[in-house]
């Protein structure tokens, strides 16, 4: 990987297993609008970031070179081999060969946990543009303006004093209840979120399963989207009928299953998989019937 600043412009060259539409568009982020093919707009940790992909060079802007080695090298995981990790998920798994094939410029985003976890929570039982339309409107009532239109998400103290009232006006429905939950319990530490690198994964899904309305997918979510403990498998009902299409046979299959041979199969990397059949099966129309 390299890279140069220029004109509040970093330009990223000599970079391997970077696909930025591949990136946003798999499910496991929502603040993003795309400008154009290959060019998106973002807004994460408090700040708004074009990021524009053409000719074997990524431009982020505006983007000094502090911000890109103190924000986002980590926050699209510009640090990882990922062609190690293709390789290694590759083998003796056609299957996920030619889903790592489709899109192999995935990265797993690493992003804020309170946001993760309030987004996902939102997820439930959603479409993804209603998902963003619902986290656009709580960051329009309780952020801070970034810029003309565009605000970021709120905190937890700006969240503390919202009514269930107030957040279904925001469309939340009834996640709103459990939004509350959330916000109560990790103001009061009984889910405390500064200690999560220190507890295992299985006590870091107990503890975020203490939250009403959080399950063991939204969970899954948080823990490696946010926290990056590559070896959770989230399966909604999606990821379930595509693992049965793949890898049962296309029989009915329980989840507990799913997440053994996931273990066994993949490891320490069953999260990239998830990923990468998640989105090729999505694209491709896999398993929806």
């Amino acid at each position: 990987m390299n890279y140069i600043e220029e004109n509040n412009k970093i330009i990223l060259s000599d970079f391997d297993s970077f696909d930025i539409e591949e990136i946003l568009e798999c499910g496991q982020c929502f603040r993003f609008n795309k400008i154009d093919e290959k060019h998106y707009k973002i807004i994460a940790f408090n700040k708004v970031l074009n990021i524009k992909q053409e000719n074997n060079k990524v431009e982020f802007y505006p983007c000094n070179k502090k911000d890109f080695e103190n924000i986002w090298i980590n926050y699209f995981d510009l640090n990882t081999d990922y062609m190690k990790i293709k390789e290694e998920l590759s083998k003796n798994d056609d299957v996920l060969k030619e889903a790592i094939e489709y899109a192999g410029g995935i990265r797993i985003l690493k992003q804020d946990t309170f946001e993760c976890l309030i987004s996902f929570i939102i997820s439930q039982n959603n479409r993804i543009p209603m998902i963003k339309k619902v986290i656009e409107n709580i960051s329009c009532k309780y952020g801070n303006k970034l810029e003309e239109n565009i605000y970021a998400f709120p905190t937890l103290e700006q969240l503390l004093n919202a009514t269930n009232e107030e957040l279904k006006e925001c469309k939340t429905g009834f996640r709103a209840k459990y939004i509350i939950d959330a916000v109560e319990k990790v103001k009061n530490k009984t889910v405390n979120i500064d200690e999560f690198p220190k507890l295992s994964t299985e006590e870091l899904k107990e503890n975020l399963m203490q939250i009403k309305g959080v399950g063991i997918k939204v969970a899954d979510c948080v823990i490696l989207f946010s926290n990056s403990r590559m070896e959770v498998f989230p399966t909604d009902v999606w990821v379930k009928r595509v693992m049965e299409y793949f890898y049962f046979d296309k029989y009915i299959i329980n989840i507990k299953e799913i997440h053994k041979l996931a273990n066994e199969k993949w490891g320490n990397y069953a999260g990239y998989a998830q990923q990468y059949l998640f989105h090729y099966a999505r694209q491709k129309g896999i398993g929806k019937k």
